[in-house]
């Protein structure tokens, strides 16, 4: 083993494409990487206590805030796997990623950290020790996480994940994403107990809007290794409509998902735990993905990202990992 003078590790933002709450009882979900969104970290060498350097925060990791215990508790297990001092490092942060947004933030830093802590080593992670260190500060920032955002972050093709089981799926979709924030943080703990209430007051019809949320989710595999954009659209629209009658949906989630079908999507929808958060619309091409972007920023979007399903990535491990 050599060690470096510095390291460096690389995950990426995620969006669950088709399955959200009703994962949540037993129904299949996809998660998409967003390479768009890349997360980078890095770390070096440098006398004194372990420090960091990010847009929340910078000084002594002893001293993070709050919003920084989720990476930290990742740090300092990571260190701890690897055999490094808790001290005489930097490790600083470079992301667009947004936080409370269902776009994978808290996983896609920890996990970032982990590489490049082992880059510093001089060491390879395996996929399973990487997933072990993410999902230390993903207990931190979500209690009990599912290990979706563990996964996908450090993947570049679909994740299928059911019953706590994960396994990577072919891509060979062409077509463009365009993710819209609302502004606004998503609430998904308050909108799985919505999905509970409905579910309790509506029991037939709650029933059965799970089971079509989990045929969508079946039907959007093929799609996906099929090249079928216009039914996957059709579908992303449909999983937005059974969602939004669960309660899972928000005025303003609406208010972007009309406005990508009024400016030509071939389907669009929330994305994660909804109740704010963000929009994902599929768009055909490049010029019509950039045509929706702005009618979401029109409509009230204060940010949009592009991003291009790329059917020639076929590895569901992230460089680093073993």
């Amino acid at each position: 083993m050599i060690e470096n003078r510095a390291g460096t590790g690389h995950t990426r933002a995620k969006v669950i494409l088709t399955g959200e709450h009703a994962v949540v009882y037993g129904e299949p979900a996809i998660a998409l990487p967003l390479a768009s969104l890349p997360m980078r970290a890095t770390v070096r060498r440098e006398p004194g206590p372990l420090s960091v350097e990010s847009v929340l925060y910078s000084g002594t990791l002893a001293d993070a805030p709050e919003e920084l215990a989720a990476p930290r508790a990742a740090i300092e297990a990571t260190l701890d796997h690897l055999g490094l001092p808790h001290r005489d490092l930097v490790l600083s942060t470079e992301s667009s990623i947004p936080a409370a947004r269902g776009l994978g933030s808290s996983a896609a830093t920890a996990g970032a950290l982990a590489l490049a802590l082992a880059d510093l080593a001089g060491r390879t992670l395996t996929a399973q020790e990487h997933f072990d260190l993410v999902q230390v500060g993903e207990r931190v920032a979500h209690g009990s996480p599912s290990g979706l955002d563990a996964r996908t972050t450090a993947s570049t093709v679909p994740v299928w994940f059911q019953g706590g089981a994960m396994r990577p799926l072919d891509l060979h979709l062409s077509a463009h994403l365009v993710v819209a924030d609302t502004g606004v943080h998503g609430r998904t703990r308050v909108a799985v107990a919505d999905v509970r209430a409905f579910r309790d007051r509506h029991p037939a019809r709650g029933a059965q809007l799970i089971s079509e949320l989990g045929r969508i989710t079946r039907a959007t595999v093929e799609d996906l290794r099929l090249d079928r954009p216009v039914l996957l659209g059709e579908r992303l629209t449909r999983a937005h409509q059974a969602l939004a009658e669960l309660g899972v949906s928000s005025p303003e989630l609406d208010r972007l998902q009309r406005a990508a079908m009024e400016a030509g999507a071939l389907g669009a929808k929330l994305t994660g735990g909804g109740q704010g958060g963000c929009l994902l619309a599929l768009a055909s091409d490049a010029a019509s993905a950039g045509s929706i972007a702005a009618a979401l920023r029109r409509s009230g979007a204060p940010r949009t990202w592009l991003h291009r399903i790329d059917a020639r990535q076929s590895s569901p491990t992230q460089v680093h990992l073993a």
